[in-house]
């Protein structure tokens, strides 16, 4: 009995090494697309600065003089109607700068083979 080894043959691909890949990253040109536009960024802003000086207008309240009792300090119209609504108007300006959608949008670059 003649026993023949077997030979198996596997191919495998040929993989770049680390420095290649590297070199084609740095290459390749890389452009991110922002969520957020310009004027995302200054709604932001807008609306944080209405919130913060909604706060400004909370604040306060100090009494005189320790022994007396003022309620038109502590509850004016000021504290309890204007500095509220003017940090609502400041959220929901957040909430539009979040949700409005960038004027310019950038195409994404093409993959080269």
């Amino acid at each position: 009995m003649s026993t023949k080894k077997k030979v198996v043959v596997a191919t495998t691909p040929k993989v770049a090494s680390t420095i290649q890949r590297s070199r084609a990253a740095a290459v390749a040109p890389k452009r991110t697309i922002l969520i957020f536009d310009k004027t995302n960024y200054l709604l932001m802003l807008v609306g944080f600065a209405l919130i913060a000086f909604g706060l400004v207008l909370m604040s306060g309240g100090q009494m005189p003089d320790p022994n007396t009792w003022d309620e038109s300090l502590i509850y004016s119209r000021r504290r309890t109607v204007i500095a509220p609504a003017i940090v609502l108007i400041g959220l929901v300006v957040e909430i539009v700068a979040i949700f409005k959608k960038p004027m310019t949008v950038v195409a994404p670059v093409e993959e080269v083979a």
